[in-house]
């Protein structure tokens, strides 16, 4: 069993909309020595790798609200460090073009249903030995104030700085002034990462 620098379990996050499914594998998981965290679809997997990045993803292709493809896709691209995380897809597809798919938007593995769990722990292991967790920067107790939630929640509505300032009644300066304040706050590096970490943390509606 691989464990991490301080010798607590490795935290694995499974998306995988199927209840069952999902229970089963977390069970194994856990029997196994790995701390298990669910979501049951694509949003809600992608929310939570934002709230606390995992130290490996397990997730399904096919499901409802975002599937794994796109959850992949936009992990991505989000920000350089999230690329570190492991992710490893399980899937009943056993077509080619789909695993090339997978592979060609960053993922780690492909993993076919029913799981062989002897294999899956093979390769979370092998995995996880060469991998490296982003930093959780987010700063505990966040707070932001009012002008910055406005500006990030335009901004969240995909209008530009001098939009809002026209819309706020505020100099394009301010209003990059409160978005740079509340992203070093949120500890990310970019904006749309500030509006993703702000809407994630509830300070604005996403």
């Amino acid at each position: 069993m691989v464990t991490s620098a301080d010798n607590t379990p490795h935290q694995i996050l499974c998306i995988e909309d199927d209840a069952e499914t999902a229970t089963l594998i977390a069970e194994e998981l856990t029997e196994r020595g790995f701390a298990v965290t669910v979501a049951h679809d694509g949003q809600e997997g992608f929310a939570a790798i934002l709230r606390m990045p995992p130290d490996l993803v397990l997730c399904d292709v096919g499901m409802p609200v975002m599937d794994g493809f796109e959850v992949l896709a936009k992990l991505r691209a989000l920000a350089p460090r999230y690329a570190e995380v492991p992710f490893v897809f399980l899937t009943a597809l056993a077509q080619r073009d789909a695993e090339l798919k997978g592979r060609r938007l960053g993922a780690d593995d492909y993993v076919a249903k029913p799981v062989d769990f002897d294999i899956l722990e093979s390769i979370i292991e092998a995995r996880l030995s060469r991998a490296v967790k982003p930093q959780q920067r987010t700063p505990q107790n966040v707070t932001l104030s009012e002008r910055e939630i406005e500006a990030l929640s335009w901004s969240a509505r995909g209008k530009t700085s001098g939009e809002i300032a026209t819309i706020l009644g505020l100099s394009k300066r301010t209003v990059d002034f409160h978005i740079d304040r509340a992203r070093e706050k949120l500890g990310v590096a970019t904006r749309v990462e500030a509006v993703v970490r702000a809407a994630t943390e509830g300070f604005i509606k996403p």
